[in-house]
């Protein structure tokens, strides 16, 4: 299996074998089944992972980490622009104003800031504009500003890719936007030019280096939320002559939590959801067709939204706290896109593309054989989905062994048989987990 993870997918969620003890809590947690523990190591599936980043959040080892730029790399560049994400707003505590925040930015290392925000503003607005003019697009059309949710999408549902709204994200967009202002304020050429985003999660660190709506991103790299964080809140402290850099206001800040990008369409028939199982659940009534009257969906993979990434600082509902109260007295938006921007800038270069990840076979004979064997195997497993072989269910261990990755004495229970078969009952029984074994009488 190790041998699949190739250069074919680029992935910021990482292991670190040297910290891992080949617990299970990872492959209990992943959406995606993306990883098996083998030789008392956990293994990333590359194919299935969609840098989710929850192995991250429940490693108590901390095995699994987010690979990302440190502020290091922004030597490498004449001039630096850093792209807050709206998340990070609530991140600090005892935040005066948003451009307190902007302007300590500048303070640890940055020459310029471009709020995210305002992008967000422009994709809110083209978003109700594409909704309006485009009637016969798949309904309900399912927005593409987390990377998780498109990578999700394809992996696992992707007869939906067609819902996706062919929108760039904000990142993206603040990315373009950022360094053609700076482009014209310093005369500098792009290459000269490093655009940063502020991540709450690997995900976006993902959509940089192996972007899905273009073909090269318009950004530089990513840096972490937590990473920066000490620095921000010393500067925070010594901040005093301020300089006016906030361009965005309610609609662009609401962004970073749940239900922002939904109300900022101004639609009574769209809908917020967030939490990678509540997401999963969603798109399979979509596949069902059972939502007829919902026209657009906000997914976010974290539960509260970007707020609960797994690179930010600050607990996701404390964070969420801070942002409605910063985004109380400012105007409703700042930013807007036309019609025509909408059918041209806006529009993304391309959409995710399906990722083979589920198929068993490269034909259709094959893949029905393995099927049948699979659907056999699981016949004989006892569908405890225990976790003991290393594989997250009974099914995905069938699936492990009829690809070829395994075999069937990976389980513990055929063990047990072949060792009841031997006369060797009671043996085998002590080798089961104490909470499935059977009662003794």
């Amino acid at each position: 299996m190790e041998a699949r993870v190739t250069e074919q997918y680029y992935h910021s969620v990482r292991l670190d074998k040297k910290k891992c003890e080949g617990c299970i809590h990872c492959i209990q947690r992943c959406p995606t089944q993306a990883i098996r523990v083998r030789n008392g190591k956990a293994i990333i599936v590359a194919e299935r992972c969609i840098d989710c980043g929850e192995c991250i959040r429940v490693c108590p080892h901390k095995a699994k980490y987010a690979e990302r730029d440190g502020m290091e790399e922004l030597s490498r560049f004449s001039y630096t622009v850093a792209l807050p994400a709206p998340s990070l707003y609530g991140q600090i505590a005892n935040v005066k104003d948003i451009n307190s925040l902007l302007c300590a930015l500048r303070d640890i290392g940055f020459d310029d800031v471009f709020e995210v925000s305002a992008a967000a503003e422009r994709i809110s607005s083209g978003t109700k504009k594409f909704l309006k003019e485009n009637t016969n697009f798949p309904r309900p059309v399912i927005s593409s500003a987390c990377p998780v949710i498109c990578r999700l999408i394809s992996v696992c549902f992707p007869n939906l890719i067609e819902h996706i709204l062919p929108l760039h994200s904000p990142m993206e967009e603040a990315g373009r936007l950022a360094r053609e202002a700076a482009m014209k304020k310093t005369g500098l050429p792009p290459e000269k030019i490093g655009v940063f985003f502020i991540t709450p999660c690997p995900a976006k660190v993902t959509a940089i280096r192996h972007p899905m709506e273009c073909e090269t991103s318009n950004l530089d790299g990513a840096l972490a939320m937590n990473d920066i964080y000490p620095a921000l809140v010393s500067a925070l402290k010594h901040e005093e002559a301020e300089e006016d850099l906030q361009n965005s206001g309610l609609i662009g800040v609401s962004w970073g939590m749940t239900g922002g990008e939904a109300s900022g369409i101004l639609s009574e028939d769209a809908l917020a959801v967030d939490g990678i199982e509540n997401c999963m659940k969603l798109l399979e009534e979509i596949e069902d067709e059972k939502l007829h009257d919902i026209s657009f969906i906000e997914l976010n993979a974290c539960s509260g939204g970007c707020v609960g990434g797994v690179l930010t600082a600050e607990n996701p509902f404390i964070a969420k706290a801070r942002l409605q109260h910063l985004r109380k007295y400012l105007p409703v938006a700042m930013n807007r896109a036309s019609a025509e921007e909408t059918r041209t800038v806006l529009t993304a270069e391309k959409l995710p593309e399906p990722v083979p990840a589920l198929r068993l076979a490269d034909n259709l004979e094959d893949a029905m054989k393995k099927m049948n064997r699979l659907n056999a195997l699981l016949e004989t497993f006892p569908r405890l989905d225990c976790g003991t072989c290393g594989a997250p269910t009974c099914r995905a261990l069938a699936e492990d062994i009829v690809r070829g990755y395994t075999t069937e004495q990976d389980c513990i229970f055929r063990i047990k048989e072949e060792l009841e078969g031997a006369g060797l009952g009671k043996a085998a029984e002590d080798l089961i987990p104490p909470p499935f074994r059977k009662k003794k009488e």
